[in-house]
């Protein structure tokens, strides 16, 4: 390996991104901006180009792991990527998915679970998907003094139950129970809220609704006060399904494929390694070696 991660970036400048510091953009009317990150390159990456929140997220099931969704990752494979990302991520605020099944049989479970994804994987905070009927667990986790970030509308996690990924809020009745349910996680002390496929007018119509709690919208519009994308969406790695919501910023995946293929073509067309590659011997050395044949 020939490049160190370290080399040539400086994150001295940066701050550490705080809770108050998130609250502080919030009232200034400063959107804010969460990435998701899987390892320490990525961590890196939002360390040292200026994003407020990293977040593991569990989407690393799909883009990382390849398994089929969300629900598959454990909870210490979650920890594995946090540990990395967090060696990575010093001065956004990092937060981290709870894995599917690691807070449903209760506050107690889910104490356990956060407990572990703070201490073991070096996260501040803690994700979890759900309306009001997970607000006890957020309290508690609150209570105990770990960082919630609550998550509502879609929610991949129960996309079974949801008969696919789909956009929640779209009438008027389910419209209302997603602003209870934010009004009902901020009151059980939320820190910050993911609002996820969700319709603009919805969406800002709770951010105006919280008190305090900012809204990172995925799908929800530009009315909330923040965003959150996918690393792999942002950077164009994969091909297929483009959800309406994203947009490639970057197009990684042709320049990987241009990479190899043109890796392919030197090594067969003996071009790569080429003298300036390689290593020679000291003057004479090669006659010895030679000669003691």
């Amino acid at each position: 390996m020939s490049v160190r991660p370290d080399e040539g970036i400086s994150t001295n400048a940066r701050k550490k991104v705080t809770i108050q510091h998130l609250h502080s953009l919030r009232e200034k009317g400063t959107p804010i901006t969460m990435l998701t990150a899987y390892d320490f390159p990525t961590g890196r990456a939002c360390e040292a180009h200026g994003i407020d929140i990293t977040l593991v997220g569990d989407s690393l099931a799909q883009v990382c792991l390849g398994y089929d969704a969300t629900t598959r990752l454990t909870l210490d494979e979650m920890l594995h990527h946090c540990r990395a990302v967090a060696r990575g991520s010093k001065a956004p605020f990092l937060v981290a998915d709870m894995p599917f099944g690691t807070y449903h049989a209760g506050a107690e479970d889910a104490v356990r679970s956060a407990v572990r994804l703070v201490r073991e994987g070096g996260v501040e905070g803690v994700k979890i998907e759900g309306g009001r009927e997970v607000a006890d667990i957020v309290r508690r986790l609150t209570a105990v003094g770990i960082p919630v970030m609550a998550h509502v509308g879609l929610l991949p996690q129960r996309q079974a139950l949801l008969s696919g990924y789909k956009v929640q809020g779209r009438d008027a009745d389910s419209a209302r129970a997603l602003v209870d349910s934010a009004l009902a996680l901020e009151d059980a002390g939320a820190f910050a809220m993911v609002l996820e496929a969700v319709p603009r007018p919805v969406a800002e119509h709770i951010t105006r609704s919280l008190r305090r709690a900012p809204t990172i919208g995925i799908g929800a519009g530009s009315a909330t006060d923040g965003q959150v994308l996918v690393w792999d969406d942002l950077m164009g790695i994969w091909d297929g399904h483009k959800a309406r919501f994203v947009r490639r910023f970057g197009n990684v995946k042709d320049e990987v494929e241009s990479g190899i293929k043109a890796y392919i073509k030197a090594v067969r067309e003996r071009s790569f390694p080429d003298d300036t590659e390689t290593y020679g011997m000291r003057e004479g050395e090669l006659e010895k070696f030679l000669q003691a044949e």
